[in-house]
């Protein structure tokens, strides 16, 4: 038997489909390479930057699907079975919908696959998919190694995704992840971890882990392993693991360049209604400056901090959100994601502006084909969508301006604190700064075209992107 292996792109820029400079190997895809069992032949192709060889034989196509990505993956997974080869589809967005991602398959998994994916494999071999099939939570990867020999040749960027734990116990209402775990957190045993780490042959290192410290104990024992390992590297953290200086110490010590922290706001009030839990007290401190003490910590530590701001709650304005960048210039991060709320299915907030009458789009933004990446989805209370879809771009122009990136790597407690920071900085931030441009405005899927939008070509125009 043979078995292909398929990550979808987003969707596809002026006259092409896009291709992502940023892209990192996809873990998840090199998990289920190393549960199939032996004996079955794997093939992959990441459609981020190859052409999927639809008439090469193969007996199963698994495509993985993120909300994002859903339109181009139904693309794919239509033309697999056009030709007669069944299509198993899997990932958050599936479980999700399962109705709207089954008329696209012959199965689809909800769930985690690790318990139900030898199953699949035996049932495709005998000719008796199952429509559904339903992975429980458990231990992440069930104690398997991921194949990464299938990730040789495709250009990815030179850093290692590895997983500890998987789910968060926050209850934020716009979070995928929340409702994908319903709030559970696991993680695996942190010899498992290490053994993984060592084989890899690099020193940098992402934790894929979307909160690699919610769980404070399990965080300490995975981080004192890692401190004789002598890597470097970058995961996911949220704020109040500034409130531990153990954990703090402990995750310097190991060998941690920095985290994407989301800050979402800086208004208190908003945070309560996102129930963003670990955010509160600090966006509401009260001495003057949001995140004072929080921002304190990470730069004595001098930790390289990816902040990710969310755009468009109901208390937002266009003024608060232009205070909100000069927050971030302000304090000199090294990265900074301003992003469109976005109203993801399954989650609190979209069945908020569900029953409000908000939503744009039909409600399924992610297949129409009028949708543009980044732009809103909902209609905000204190501005319009077009207003939100400008001021978000604006807040990404300005910040990978040339005056905002020299400003910031100008910081001596952080970006210049060494020269394996300096060249982090100068590796990833100017190639960030494309990928911002390039995707503003792109259409999903790779039927649809459409020339970059006036605020793109204004933006490149001025920044002096080709």
């Amino acid at each position: 038997m043979k078995l292909t292996l398929i990550k979808p792109n987003i969707g596809r820029m002026e006259h092409s489909l896009y291709v992502d400079e940023g892209r990192m190997e996809p873990l998840n895809i090199g998990v289920l390479a190393g549960l199939t069992p032996p004996g079955v032949e794997v093939a992959f192709h990441d459609d981020r930057c190859e052409a999927i060889p639809y008439d090469e034989p193969t007996d199963l196509a698994a495509i993985t699907v993120e909300t994002f990505t859903a339109r181009r993956a139904y693309e794919i997974a239509d033309e697999f079975r056009a030709r007669g080869v069944p299509v198993v589809l899997g990932g958050v967005h599936p479980t999700l919908l399962p109705e709207e991602a089954a008329s696209h398959a012959d199965a689809i998994v909800c769930g985690d696959a690790e318990g139900v994916w030898s199953q699949v494999v035996d049932d495709a071999q005998h000719g008796r998919l199952q429509p559904v099939y339903r992975g429980r939570p458990g231990t992440p990867q069930g104690r398997s190694v991921p194949r990464r020999d299938i990730f040789e040749g495709k250009g990815y960027l030179p850093v290692s995704l590895v997983q500890y734990g998987r789910g968060c116990r926050n209850a934020c209402t716009y979070c995928t992840i929340s409702a994908y775990f319903q709030r559970s957190y696991t993680y695996r045993p942190v010899e498992d971890v290490v053994r993984e780490v060592e084989a890899l042959g690099r020193r940098l290192v992402f934790f894929v882990d979307d909160n690699i410290v919610a769980d404070h104990a399990a965080a300490k024992a995975l981080f004192r392993a890692l401190v004789p390992l002598r890597i470097r590297w970058v995961g996911q953290g949220s704020m109040d693991m500034t409130g531990d200086p153990e954990l703090m110490a402990l995750m310097v010590e190991s060998g941690c360049l920095g985290n994407v922290i989301g800050f979402e706001t800086l208004d208190p009030v908003a945070l309560r209604a996102l129930k963003k839990a670990p955010n509160i007290e600090g966006a509401g401190s009260g001495d003057g400056e949001p995140y004072g003490r929080e921002v304190a910590v990470l730069r004595e530590h001098g930790l390289q901090t990816w902040a990710a701001f969310l755009l468009g709650s109901d208390q937002d304005t266009v003024e608060g959100l232009q205070a909100q960048l000069r927050f971030a210039l302000r304090h000199r991060f090294t990265f900074a994601a301003f992003n469109i709320l976005m109203p993801y299915p399954g989650t609190p907030l979209y069945r908020q502006l569900e029953g409000e009458g908000r939503l744009l789009y039909g409600g399924r933004w992610w297949l129409a084909p009028e949708y543009r990446f980044n732009h809103a989805a909902f209609r905000p209370a204190r501005m319009s969508a077009e207003e939100l879809t400008r001021v978000a771009f604006q807040s990404r122009a300005r910040w990978n301006g040339l005056g905002s990136i020299l400003w910031r790597f100008s910081d001596l407690a952080t970006n210049m604190r060494t020269l394996a920071r300096m060249r982090l900085f100068w590796r990833y931030v100017p190639l960030f700064r494309r990928e911002t441009f390039k995707k503003q405005g792109m259409r999903f899927g790779l039927a649809a075209g459409g020339a970059p939008s006036r605020e793109v070509r204004a933006a490149r125009t001025a920044e002096g992107v080709a």
